[in-house]
């Protein structure tokens, strides 16, 4: 494994540990040229999953442009990288156990959203508002107003 840090391709492995659903292994590793650290990721290769987008253009599932997007909807709230790469796991291996080839984005979304509202209340309305392309203030206040709802009628 080549050393992001400084290209190195001399590693060593100091520990491995299985993802809680098993579907990774989780692999720390150090450089023995610079002595930084990194963190890996084993997955089964599997078939490729193509997301149809809302203009009805496909492309391949990407989960580290879905990680990335869940990890700009929590910046700067009280959500670990460790939650969010749980998730990020949880929806993938959804989606592959679903054992279709395609997926539509809005039903993607609506997976981050699910999990997020359970997660942090902000995090999951700056996912929304990109998510669901808000136009103006009203289609922003409609979405709180759901949030608060199902607040409510959890108490």
């Amino acid at each position: 494994m080549r050393c992001p840090f400084c290209g190195n391709i001399d590693t060593k492995v100091i520990d491995t540990r299985s993802m809680e659903d098993n579907s990774a292994i989780r692999r720390r590793r150090v450089c023995e040229k610079c002595n930084e650290r990194f963190t890996t990721y084993e997955r089964v290769d599997t078939i490729p999953i193509t997301v149809i987008k809302s203009d009805n253009t496909r492309e391949c599932f990407d989960r580290s442009k879905l990680l990335k997007g869940v990890i700009m909807s929590c910046n700067k709230r009280p959500v670990s990288l460790e939650q969010i790469e749980d998730m990020v796991s949880d929806i993938e291996t959804a989606v592959i156990n679903s054992m279709r080839k395609e997926i539509s984005s809005q039903e993607l979304g609506g997976m981050v959203m699910d999990r997020l509202k359970d997660i942090d209340d902000v995090a999951y309305v700056r996912f929304a508002s990109v998510y669901r392309k808000f136009q103006d203030i009203d289609s922003f206040m409609v979405e709180l107003g759901k949030l608060l709802n199902d607040r409510k009628s959890l108490q």
